[in-house]
């Protein structure tokens, strides 16, 4: 999609569409100058009631052929704010208002279309997030990213897809100069941020037999040969096998589809002394459960096992989009995790990459076996810090259902910084406890750990596992179960948390 600024007024600019605001119970400065050039035809949706006073709500106003610029109005309303007097509104309204009002523009005809949502701005109207300003940076990055969300549909698998949006341009209008000017990149970095979320929906929403290990990985392969500063690198199961790495192939190996470790690394700035930042997607393409076999009903749901490593590649896209100036090496554990006589079965015990020996008393907490190797891998790049993104447990969705991932760390600096990006970017995550407590309930009696630790504080546990091979570098480790896609009649990838992922790395 093709964002711009433009310092114009709401009269004089050539558009399909001019989405103008009301607050409160007024009109915002360009719909006070539509509403005057129309008659009155927008206060009189205020006075009448027909535009309810609540965040998203909006009215259409098709125009007669003639010698106006906008061919029709999109009137929208912002809700209230927080304290009249100071003229502060909740990042909760706007997000709430963005999200209705792209998702009427891409259900509509328009292909382009103006916003004058700069009038909030220009009025002295402060968005707050928690008592914390934002900014009208903000605001644009979030414009761009609401506008590439709503636009997103799955086409590749039907005959008939549904129609897809026509928009293609939107134009932030104000009327400062220099302010048309600072927001360019944030409306740039927000459309990248968007276009990552939507590879990264586009993945988890493709069936099983489409995106297998060896599909991602060309892919992987396909995105490095169009850009210069993105390399890859393939490593087998068989290589990972002389590597070392028994509990990465213990979960392979009982697939047709074979194992892949994808390494990929962005160089948008020279190597520093501090080291890359790394992130880890889990990708189990699909996950039967192995021979500690799921139950059948929502069993497909577990093509989405792979979201961690469709966040990865969402990042990795939205970085080369950008051209961010930053050093970056995504890894991604591609494989399948099925039934078969070869496959790994409760009661085995396997050595990792590390060396330490783990008893499988569930295959089906194979996610932790392909992470654990490919953290231990990650040391050789003597990282800045390691992000590990996967649907690990369910016991995660339990704990804070669909709204926060879970975030753990060995390290409080990175958390923070972690759970700052997840609030800035609308990306929300909750920090669990990683205590020494924990970890005895993964004490066995025949390996230096089980891969289980019991039904109790199970998101923990599996959190605790993973610390055993972070140990030589600063770590957090995001549990996206709850967060990655949604269920029933709205099923499907959410994209997250490519947003938070971005924030972090272009903040730090």
């Amino acid at each position: 999609m093709n964002f711009s600024t433009k310092k114009t007024d709401v009269l004089a600019n050539k558009t399909q569409c001019a989405v103008v605001f009301a607050l409160n119970n007024h009109l915002l400065a360009s719909a006070k100058t539509v509403d005057e050039d129309l008659g009155g035809s927008l206060s009189s949706l205020l006075k009448n009631k027909d535009l309810k006073t609540k965040s998203g709500s909006k009215r259409w106003i098709a125009l007669p052929e003639g010698k106006r610029n906008f061919q029709r109005v999109l009137l929208v309303h912002l809700g209230q704010t927080i304290d009249k007097k100071a003229l502060r509104i909740s990042s909760d309204s706007i997000l709430t208002t963005l999200q209705s009002m792209f998702n009427a523009i891409a259900r509509s005809p328009v292909k382009e279309a103006s916003l004058h949502i700069d009038d909030l701005i220009e009025a002295g109207v402060c968005i707050e997030q928690d008592n914390t300003p934002l900014g009208n940076k903000w605001l644009a990055e979030q414009l761009a990213v609401s506008a590439q969300k709503a636009c997103y549909r799955y086409t590749e698998t039907k005959t008939k897809p549904d129609d897809e949006p026509q928009l293609n341009k939107l134009t932030y209008v104000t009327s400062d100069s220099a302010r048309a000017k600072q927001l360019r990149f944030a409306l740039d970095r927000g459309n990248a941020i968007g276009a990552g979320i939507q590879l990264c929906r586009n993945l988890g929403n493709l069936p099983p037999n489409i995106c297998t290990p060896s599909y991602l990985a060309d892919l992987a392969n396909s995105l490095s040969a169009k850009e210069s500063k993105l390399n890859t690198k393939i490593i087998s199961q068989k290589q990972m096998q002389k590597m070392g790495m028994g509990a990465f192939v213990s979960v392979a190996k009982g697939s047709s589809e074979e194992g892949k470790l994808i390494v990929m690394e962005y160089k948008g700035a020279a190597p520093s002394k501090a080291g890359p930042h790394v992130i880890v997607g889990k990708g189990i393409t699909f996950d039967t459960g192995g021979i500690s076999l799921k139950p059948g009903p929502q069993m497909d749901e577990m093509k989405f096992d792979m979201c961690g490593a469709a966040s990865v590649f969402g990042v990795m896209q939205a970085l080369v989009t950008l051209q961010a100036k930053v050093h970056v090496i995504g890894l991604v554990a591609a494989a399948e995790n099925m039934p078969a006589g070869n496959a790994s079965k409760p009661g085995d015990v396997v050595t990792s990459m590390s060396g330490q020996t783990i008893e499988i008393l569930n295959t089906d907490a194979e996610g932790r076996l392909v992470l654990c190797d490919t953290l231990t891998y990650a040391e050789r790049y003597k990282p800045k810090s390691v992000v590990d993104i996967a649907t690990l447990t369910g016991a995660c969705v339990i704990a804070l259902g669909q709204h926060a991932t879970a975030l753990f760390s060995n390290n409080q600096a990175l958390a923070d910084k972690l759970l700052m990006a997840g609030q800035a970017s609308n990306d929300k995550a909750w920090q669990m406890p990683l205590w020494d407590d924990y970890q005895k309930q993964l004490d066995s009696n025949f390996a230096d750990m089980a891969n289980i630790g019991g039904r109790a504080a199970g998101s923990v546990t599996a959190a605790c596992f993973l610390s055993r091979f972070t140990k030589k570098y600063h770590w957090a480790h995001l549990d996206i179960a709850g967060t990655a896609w949604n269920s029933g009649y709205n099923k499907g990838a959410t994209g997250r948390p490519v947003a938070l992922l971005m924030n972090y790395l272009l903040n730090t």
